[in-house]
């Protein structure tokens, strides 16, 4: 297995295997987005990711749309529902990095996805 051994940064896209799962995780090898800060990524072996997506089942207020990122051979959604920390050894090859305005749409389906602001929905409800 190809284990990172260079730094890491958020709004990195890597490769990575996140098997075994359970239920409804996302798994097997897929692209991920880094999302802890890079004081975290510097001094420990493991990180904050979620998982990205080529088709979303849903739209969902926690889905971030990526613009083919780096090799990422086509427009991509990143999962903020679905976040999860990893030992850096499940990380393989590096993709790409995410532009300052991706990483805005990030940090807000973020903030929806763990409570710091309620989400808004089509009907402009908030939600329970």
């Amino acid at each position: 297995m190809n284990t990172i051994k260079q730094g890491i940064s958020r709004g990195d896209i890597f490769y990575a295997d996140l098997s075994p799962v359970v239920g409804c995780e996302q798994g097997g090898v897929r692209p991920v987005l880094i999302l802890q800060n890079d004081i975290g990524n510097r001094h420990s072996p493991t990180t904050i990711i979620c998982a990205i997506t080529g088709k979303p089942k849903k739209p969902l207020p926690t889905h971030a749309a990526i613009a083919g990122a780096g090799r990422l051979s086509r427009e991509s959604f990143a999962l903020l529902e679905q976040i999860r920390t990893i030992d850096r050894i499940r990380l393989r090859e590096w993709v790409g990095r995410l532009e300052q305005q991706e990483m805005e749409e990030i940090n807000q389906a973020l903030i929806i996805s763990v409570g710091l602001a309620p989400a808004l929905f089509l009907f402009g409800r908030e939600t329970p």
